[in-house]
């Protein structure tokens, strides 16, 4: 019971997190690790349980996104649909003694991606694109593939994408919103077959998130975002060097 309690303060704390600057996955994977699961089984319930706060964030925002000129939006759930389900098919054919060494290199690469788009991203002009629909389509398959494999990042990686494909930033926010409820959709539909889902920790997981999601939306306008995603960048070296130290 303690240890479901530190979970669902966690995951509270993961809603908000995505809610206001991402990376709620850094919080939630170290979380259910410490609940006894081994890092692949830790993966997959938490994508399982923070797919409803996904959803709720994607439909709030539905207004607001729109697809790269050239690019239809339903050629983008598509390639979001397929290569989420090869990223989880993928996930669930790696036996979990190679994806525990392979977890603190995944976690390194995303928090090193966090990093980056954070604070160092060039922000796009105006009407600027630097990738013409077919190139934005071939890049948002492989996004998908590793958002169902693993996740960590793949909203900076379809901010950048999409961006650079032309959208202005609030517009591809709200895109990437709904991309990655679609593209973990079909994750989710896979994974639910799996017996690697601890379903009592996905159930407070997923209670925990959407509150701390709700909380999250409600704080955006008074929190200090440069503050919580150097909070961010924290907590992802940490895990990334307690990952290395105790990889097999």
């Amino acid at each position: 019971m303690m240890a479901l309690a530190i979970l669902f303060v966690a995951s509270l704390w993961a809603g908000a997190q995505n809610a206001l600057a991402g990376g709620g996955s850094f919080i939630t994977l170290p979380s259910l690790m410490l609940t006894g699961m081994d890092a692949r089984a830790a993966n997959i319930t938490s994508t399982v349980a923070l797919f409803p706060a996904q959803l709720v964030m994607g439909f709030t925002g539905r207004s607001d996104a729109m697809s790269p000129p050239g690019l239809p939006m339903r050629t983008l759930f598509v390639i979001s649909l397929i290569g989420g389900a090869i990223g989880a098919l993928i996930l669930l054919w790696t036996p979990p003694t190679v994806f525990a060494r392979l977890v603190p290199w995944l976690v390194l690469f995303a928090t090193a991606l966090f990093a980056w788009g954070s604070f160092f991203r060039k922000p796009p002009q105006p009407g600027e694109a630097h990738l013409p629909p077919w190139g934005a389509a071939i890049v948002q398959f492989f996004i998908a593939v590793y958002g169902g494999y693993f996740g960590g990042g793949i909203g900076l990686l379809m901010m950048a994408s999409l961006t650079m494909a032309g959208l202005a930033v609030r517009t591809a926010g709200a895109s990437k919103n709904i991309l990655t409820g679609v593209m973990n959709a079909s994750a989710v539909a896979i994974f639910a077959l799996s017996s690697d889902i601890h379903w009592m920790q996905a159930a407070v997981t997923a209670v925990g998130a959407s509150f701390g999601g709700w909380a999250g939306a409600v704080m955006l306008r008074t929190v200090n975002e440069r503050l919580l995603k150097l909070g961010v960048i924290a907590i992802g070296v940490l895990l990334t060097i307690g990952l290395f130290w105790t990889a097999p």
